[in-house]
C-alpha cells in the first residue's frame, strides 16, 4: 500500500515537472510583442517601428527609401521609447530593411519573423501586394518542390545543391528541360531560394501558363566550401564575399549536369537546358557556355561580372574564339540584363561593344537601380518566361 502511495506520488511530481517544463518550452507562444512592425497600410504605405527605449539612435535602412540614395530614413521616438517610421505609398514589391541601433548596424525587427540572409547580413522583408509583389508571394496554386542533394563532381567531392522540380513532377512521367541558375559573389546554394524568391516566382508563373514547367539547379559557386554555413562537415563558418573565377567551378560543370541528367528526368539536349546566373554568377553562365558550346542554347547575364576572370587561366584564354564559336553553333536566347545604377554597367556596355562589333546576335534589358536583388528577381522572372518555347 505503501509502495502504491509512493509511486502514485511521483507520477504526480513527474506529471507537474513535465507540465512546468512544456509551459517554459512554449512560454514564447504567450509573449506579447510590444508593438506592430511593419504595418502595411490599404494605401500601399508601411510603418515600421522598433521598442528601443535607451538608444540614443536609430536609423532605419531599406530599399523604398524616398529619395535617399543611401537608403536611410529617419526614425521619430515617441514617450513610450518607440521609434517609428511611415513611408509614402509604395508600388507592389517585396521590399528589405533592417536597423542600424547606436552604431550597430543591422539589427533586425524582432516584432517581423520574416527575416532573409544575404552573404552575412540579415535583413527583415516584407512584401506589397497588389501587383509584381505577388509574384513573389505564396499564391494558392499547385507548389514545386525543393530538394537538397548532395551531388558527387569530379575534384572528388560531393557539393550540396539545391533543386526545384515543378508540382506534376512526382506524379508524371514527363522529361522536363533544365535552368542552371547560379548565385553571386559570397552566395551559394540557399541565396536564390531565400532572397530570389525562385519557388514563389516558378510556382505562380508556372500556374498562369507563363513558364514551361522546368527543373531549376542551383549550385554552390563557391568551389573553397561545399556546402551553404552550417550543412556541411565544414563547420560553423560565417558567411564571407567567397567565390570562385579561377577557373574550378568551369571546369566541374560538365559533372554537375552530368549527374542531374543521370538522377532526374531531363531532356538531355542542348535545345532544352539554359544556364542564367546574377553577378559572379552571371561571369560563371558566360564563361561556362563558350567553354560547353554544345551545352546550352539559352544563357542568361545578369548584372554579370564579364571582364573578372583570373590572367592566365585556360578557360578563361581565346575569349573571342570560343565565342565565335558558340554563336555560329547558333543560340536560342542570349539574353543581357543590368540596372543602370549598376557599378558593373560599364563593363557590361564594353562587352555589347564586342557583341556587336562582331554582328552576335543578343537580346538586351536595362532596368533602373543598381546591383540588387530587386532587380535579379525581375530578371529571373523575365528570362524564365523566353525558356524552351
Amino acid at each position: 500500500m505503501k509502495h502504491s502511495l509512493f509511486t502514485s506520488f511521483c507520477l504526480l511530481m513527474l506529471s507537474i515537472l513535465v507540465g512546468i517544463s512544456q509551459l517554459s518550452a512554449q512560454q514564447n507562444l504567450w509573449q506579447k510583442r510590444s508593438v506592430v512592425s511593419p504595418e502595411i497600410g490599404a494605401d500601399g504605405s508601411v510603418t515600421i517601428r522598433l521598442y528601443a527605449p535607451a538608444a540614443q539612435s536609430v536609423v532605419l535602412n531599406g530599399d523604398f527609401a524616398e529619395g535617399s540614395k543611401s537608403g536611410q530614413m529617419t526614425m521619430i521616438r515617441n514617450d513610450e521609447g518607440v521609434w517609428e517610421y511611415r513611408s509614402e505609398p509604395l508600388a507592389s514589391e517585396l521590399y528589405c530593411y533592417w536597423f542600424s541601433v547606436d552604431g550597430i548596424d543591422h539589427v533586425v525587427d524582432p516584432s517581423n519573423s520574416y527575416v532573409m540572409r544575404d552573404v552575412g547580413s540579415q535583413m527583415n522583408y516584407f512584401i506589397i501586394p497588389g501587383g509584381r509583389g505577388d509574384l513573389y508571394a505564396a499564391q494558392r496554386v499547385p507548389h514545386g518542390t525543393l530538394s537538397r542533394v548532395w551531388c558527387p563532381v569530379n575534384d572528388g567531392r560531393e557539393r550540396r545543391m539545391t533543386i526545384y522540380t515543378p508540382a506534376d513532377y512526382e506524379e508524371s512521367t514527363s522529361r522536363y528541360p533544365v535552368l542552371y541558375l547560379l548565385h553571386g559573389m559570397g552566395g551559394d546554394e540557399e541565396a536564390w531560394v531565400a532572397t530570389g524568391r525562385v519557388a514563389e516566382i516558378m510556382d505562380n508563373l508556372i500556374a498562369q501558363g507563363k513558364a514551361e514547367p522546368m527543373i531549376i539547379v542551383m549550385t554552390n559557386g563557391c568551389t573553397k566550401h561545399v556546402a551553404a554555413p552550417g550543412y556541411s562537415h565544414e563547420g560553423m563558418w560565417a558567411p564571407y564575399m567567397s567565390g570562385s573565377m579561377d577557373g574550378s567551378f568551369e571546369a566541374m560543370f560538365p559533372s554537375i549536369v552530368e549527374w542531374i541528367d543521370s538522377n532526374y528526368r531531363t531532356i538531355a539536349e542542348r535545345e532544352s537546358r539554359a544556364i542564367a546566373g546574377l553577378s559572379m554568377g552571371g561571369f560563371h553562365s558566360m564563361q561556362i557556355s563558350k567553354e560547353y558550346p554544345d551545352m546550352f542554347s539559352y544563357v542568361g547575364l545578369f548584372s554579370a561580372a564579364i571582364f573578372r576572370g583570373k590572367e592566365g587561366v585556360a578557360t578563361y584564354d581565346d575569349l573571342e574564339a570560343k565565342l565565335e564559336r558558340q554563336f555560329n553553333m547558333g543560340l536560342s536566347l542570349y539574353w543581357i540584363a543590368i540596372g543602370s545604377e549598376d557599378f558593373l554597367y560599364d563593363e557590361n556596355v564594353k562587352y555589347r561593344n564586342l557583341l556587336d562589333a562582331k554582328g552576335y546576335k543578343y537580346e538586351y534589358c536595362e532596368s533602373g537601380d543598381g546591383h540588387v536583388w530587386r532587380n535579379w528577381r525581375i530578371y529571373l522572372a523575365d528570362f524564365s518566361q523566353m525558356l524552351f518555347r
